[in-house]
């Protein structure tokens, strides 16, 4: 059984990462293998009804995940559609390149710890094409951007979707993880940001004759637009408070938040008509969201499930320590391969892998696995939902990238990794 569990899982990993070349949708193959796992557990396991329960506790976990992406999802969209993201964006103002880059590397780290990198990244990049007429520059920036999502991502317990499943897992707490990660984030940001910067330097910010305003029908007024930029980065921010004082779990707190947005959005446009009102409701924005990166979660998260309860993770993580031996080395080799491959699956794995019996919360592994995984897509364009949206956005060949941003995510990568080890021994 354990074999034929573990040919499926790989077969279902092979086709999620070569989604584009086999041209199937990944969240086909991840409900597929969790089908498949679930199946062969049942059918072949002695105890029916105690896999039946094993299930019955699985879901309850990727449900808490699932509900809060959701939520956060649907505030993101609600945002954007009254245009509250140039509350931000319209402040960005400056005629050099180097100063120009800085300010976008340092809103793009922030503002995807509140929000996730994806969205962050999408914003960010379509900003430039209104900020920058020549596409060399824009590339540039777009680089940037893609490692700053990242690395602001990764030491939120919002701002990352890997770094929401340790924070609902119990792995992390949001304290925690600010304090031990920031400082390696900000650093994989840094190294890179100064030497574009230096090769940038000089350079004037050239705009775009006819400048590309946003075309997107839109019908709130200042007010409307900042009333739901700040209501919405207040409900997210709040989650962790809610969580600290409630002990009630995460999406619970963003499923609050999204209940007092709505009511507060169809306060405030309910004298509008039908026709202009539409596109700012929550019912529009539900139908907005990415459903097929949730429905991907569940899958993976199932999927994933299967191996942790028949012992193959804990097995696999013994065989590591055996043969890598060093934690740090193993957790650095995880975010390397998270640059090819899903960090979403590689970070359940690891959940699986390692217990909170041996492993407490906001220890030295999870907090470095946070790290990882989250900066460490960021060595390849495809290495993370942020650096595929640049890439679709921006058309950006994958070779150039490795050629001119990838060195830089990796030494950015390794110099926050090696901060992080240095910092975590002197603390502890």
């Amino acid at each position: 059984m354990l074999t034929a569990l573990v040919i499926v899982f790989v077969l279902a990993y092979a086709a999620i990462a070569f989604e584009h070349s086999l041209k199937v949708n990944k969240s086909a193959s991840a409900l597929i293998g969790a089908g498949l796992l679930w199946t062969i557990y049942a059918t072949l396991s002695n105890d029916p009804a105690h896999v039946g329960k094993e299930l019955s506790e699985t879901l309850v976990g990727t449900a808490s995940i699932v509900f809060f992406l959701m939520g956060a999802m649907v505030i993101v969209e609600v945002i954007d559609a009254h245009n509250g993201f140039e509350v931000i964006t319209s402040k960005i103002k400056t005629k050099k390149l180097s100063t120009l880059m800085w300010l976008v590397g340092f809103v793009t780290f922030f503002l995807s710890s509140i929000l996730d990198n994806l969205t962050t990244a999408i914003v960010m990049v379509s900003l430039m094409k209104k900020l920058l007429d020549k596409r060399d520059d824009r590339l540039f920036f777009a680089g940037i951007i893609v490692i700053a999502a990242n690395a602001g991502g990764a030491w939120s317990p919002i701002g990352d979707v890997t770094t929401t499943m340790l924070w609902i897992g119990g792995q992390i707490t949001a304290f925690e993880i600010i304090k031990g990660v920031f400082i390696p984030s900000a650093i994989s940001l840094l190294i890179p940001l100064v030497v574009i910067a230096i090769m940038l330097k000089g350079k004037a910010v050239i705009s775009p004759n006819n400048s590309v305003q946003n075309t997107k029908q839109n019908f709130t007024n200042p007010f409307e637009k900042n009333v739901m930029f700040y209501l919405g980065l207040g409900a997210l921010i709040s989650v962790p408070i809610f969580k600290t004082i409630t002990g009630l779990p995460p999406f619970m707190g963003i499923l609050f938040g999204l209940g007092i947005i709505w009511l507060i959005g169809d306060l405030m446009h309910h004298e509008k008509e039908e026709d202009k009102k539409h596109t700012l409701t929550l019912v529009h924005a539900l139908s907005k969201i990415d459903m097929s990166s949730i429905i991907f979660f569940i899958g993976i998260l199932l999927a994933v499930a299967t191996l942790e309860h028949t012992h193959i993770l804990s097995a696999i993580a013994q065989w590591l320590d055996s043969t890598v031996g060093n934690q740090a080395y193993i957790v650095i080799l995880i975010g390397l391969v998270s640059a090819v491959v899903d960090n979403v699956p590689l970070v359940a794995a690891s959940m699986g892998m390692y217990s909170l019996e041996q492993y407490p919360t906001d220890s030295f592994l999870w907090e470095f696995i946070a790290y990882c995984a989250g900066t460490g897509g960021s060595i390849l364009i495809i290495g993370s939902a942020a650096g595929v949206a640049a890439m679709g956005l921006e058309k950006i060949d994958f070779f150039w990238y490795v050629k001119r941003i990838s060195w830089l995510a990796l030494i950015g990568y390794l110099a926050g990794a090696i901060a992080y080890i240095i910092q975590y021994n002197l603390l502890h």
